[in-house]
């Protein structure tokens, strides 16, 4: 061999040496299974195993363990994923084993799979309902309560306590500090906004744009952080709400840098933001372009829009939403942007999940005042267009929407309490509107107390309506503080830190220093109110009948068997007489009352004085 013939052969053989190894070191290799576990005694017991890895997509799968079997494998359309369907039989047992990897027969890599045993009733687990009072909770803004996590490897947005679309530091510790503060309240649930990995470059904090969906941020804590965080709420009687969302993910999820198929998003080229149209659902008339962008477009430039069309990407919503109530022993699910996920898959996730936790309670958010756009959602409704929903609750904006109306605005024939009443009509159109969820503000709105220009007793007249309606009551964090933010909406102003939440503050509402005497008031007010709600299963369990308002006063009656309670609400800027014979069906035989607000006996004649702006509950005896 010439000279630079043996120097070429040579060099060949160097950059064989060099190049292929790290290569070939990496092929196959398991970075991503998810999910990372499952249990045994599941009704979903085919669960879809979504495997990346390099060129991953080329070997088969194979396991080798008592009551498991690989059902079938399917290529993506990116070589670099696997989705490996494997049933659990009844007599499987909780274990450890390895999924086998093969290309050609023979073994290029494995990766550890577990069964778990579920906890002792897990089926039949109990959800929140109109027993329950829910407290709702901004994480980062909340109590941090472990300042080392304020920063963590690998995520890149820094902490920036100054601005208020940055990262703040509240975290799981700082919630799990403050359950018994939370308890003390008289609520029973505890809704966190989205706790999942959000490593966005900013404005992450809020929770919605998901960088893994099985993952806790690390600025939050960990996994099994949360896990114990449910479990010690569970100790103070609290349940945990988890907020999920099933409609799109953060632009810097890992599926970004490889997309496991083409149609894996909706408009994966180009941005196309959604249009907000959510009558185009249920209108007869709607084009079907227009009901294809609102579906399938974007929400926000940061927030690509998934596709649950595909089958695999269906599969891994359901199965992540189980996932997590068995992982965490949830109480309940908040789902995010309802409308906006395809309709039918909607319908397979929820009635998924329902079949797993019959007991369960799941509440969608459709940001609509039309209560037929809401009601169409909730289950038991019979849709025009066969649609057939199988979510337990709605988040209730109708009422939202009123109940600010109602109270910022002049009193005439067509505005002020009116319009509790006249919303309040509109029940006929849901199946179960007890089951609904009720709010006077949430962190996507203004604060009820700057809407109602900081007036106490309007303010008071909010919580007292919360506290009475029919449905389930949520409260947001630090309005029993009275915390403001501009009327129109400010997400960072809404969603500002909680007063004592960090050491160093001032003003600390969870031990009174610093708050001021109406501060104290509004925070005592709260407590007694919804402690005495806790107990009453007259308005948990209890039949309503209202009175159309007249003049500014607004009452209505709950009651149950024997149990009566009569909520008057004074608009007025005055003093007003309540003539009681119009009232005489359910009152009748009533000659006195315990004034739940002031726990002082009332003795009923003809008629009840009302101070200004005042608010009455009263037990009748």
């Amino acid at each position: 061999m010439s000279t630079p013939n043996l120097r070429n052969f040579l060099n060949g053989i160097f950059l064989c040496l060099l190049l292929p190894l790290p290569v070939l070191a990496q092929e196959y290799q398991v970075k991503h299974l998810e999910p990372a576990n499952w249990w045994v005694g599941m009704k979903y017991n085919q669960v879809e195993l979504m495997v990346h890895g390099d060129n991953i997509g080329a070997a088969q799968a194979a396991i080798d363990y008592a009551g498991v079997s690989v059902v079938h494998t399917e290529k993506a359309d990116s070589a670099n994923y696997l989705f490996v369907t494997i049933n659990i039989d009844a007599n499987a047992k909780p274990g450890k084993f390895p999924i086998r990897f093969l290309v050609g027969g023979q073994e290029k890599s494995r990766h550890d799979y577990e069964l778990h045993a579920r906890e002792k009733n897990s089926a039949s687990r109990q959800g929140f309902s109109a027993k329950d009072a829910i407290y709702l909770i901004t994480p980062d803004r909340f109590a941090n309560g472990n300042p080392a996590n304020d920063a963590m490897p690998g995520l890149s947005e820094q902490p920036k306590r100054d601005f208020k679309g940055g990262r703040h530091g509240g975290d799981i510790a700082g919630m799990t500090q403050h359950l018994d503060y939370i308890a003390s309240m008289g609520f029973t649930q505890v809704w966190p906004n989205p706790l999942t990995e959000n490593n966005q470059p900013e404005y992450s904090y809020h929770g919605y744009a998901a960088t893994n969906l099985y993952l806790i941020d690390a600025r939050y804590g960990t996994n099994e952080e949360f896990k114990n965080f449910v479990h010690k709420a569970k100790q103070k009687n609290l349940g945990v709400i988890q907020d999920i969302v099933l409609n799109h993910i953060g632009s810097k999820h890992w599926w970004m840098a490889d997309l496991p198929e083409k149609d894996w998003l909706n408009f994966p080229e180009k941005y196309t933001e959604t249009t907000h149209r959510r009558t185009v659902i249920q209108d007869p008339y709607a084009a079907p372009a227009d009901k294809e962008l609102f579906v399938s477009g974007w929400f926000v430039t940061s927030m690509p829009d998934l596709n649950q069309r595909n089958p695999h990407m269906a599969n891994y919503l359901i199965q992540n939403t189980l996932w997590w109530i068995e992982f965490a022993g949830l109480s309940g699910v908040r789902e995010d942007t309802y409308g906006y996920a395809d309709e039918k898959f909607l319908s397979r996730w929820a009635k998924a999940v329902m079949e797993e936790y019959p007991n369960f309670t799941m509440v969608g958010e459709e940001w609509s005042g039309n209560p037929a756009i809401v009601a169409h959602w909730q289950k038991g409704k019979q849709n025009p267009n066969g649609h057939t929903p199988y979510i337990t609750s709605m988040m209730d904006f109708p009422i939202h929407d009123a109940l600010r109306q109602a109270l910022s605005e002049e009193e005439s024939g067509g505005t002020g309490v009116i319009r509790l009443y006249e919303t309040l009509a509109n029940d006929f159109l849901y199946p179960d509107p007890f089951n609904l969820v009720i709010f006077p503000e949430n962190h996507d709105t203004s604060r009820i107390y700057s809407v109602l220009n900081e007036d106490v007793d309007l303010f008071k007249m909010a919580m007292v309506y919360m506290a009475t309606m029919r449905g389930i009551p949520q409260f947001y964090y630090g309005s029993e503080v009275l915390m403001t933010s501009p009327k129109e909406r400010d997400d960072g102003a809404v969603r500002a830190d909680m007063p004592g939440g960090w050491q160093g503050d001032s003003k600390n509402a969870f031990s009174g220093k610093g708050l001021s005497a109406k501060e104290k008031d509004a925070q005592q007010f709260i407590k007694s109110l919804f402690s005495w709600r806790k107990k009453s299963d007259v308005i948990h369990l209890g039949k309503l009948m209202h009175f159309a308002p007249v003049d500014g006063v607004y009452v209505y009656f709950r009651y149950l068997d024997n149990k009566k309670v009569m909520v008057v609400l004074n608009k007025n800027k005055q003093e007003k007489t309540l003539a009681l014979q119009r009232f005489d069906s359910l009152l009748a035989g009533t000659q006195s009352a315990r004034d739940v607000l002031t726990n002082k006996k009332i003795t009923f004649g003809s008629a009840l004085q009302l101070p200004a702006k005042s608010s009455l509950v009263l037990e009748l005896q």
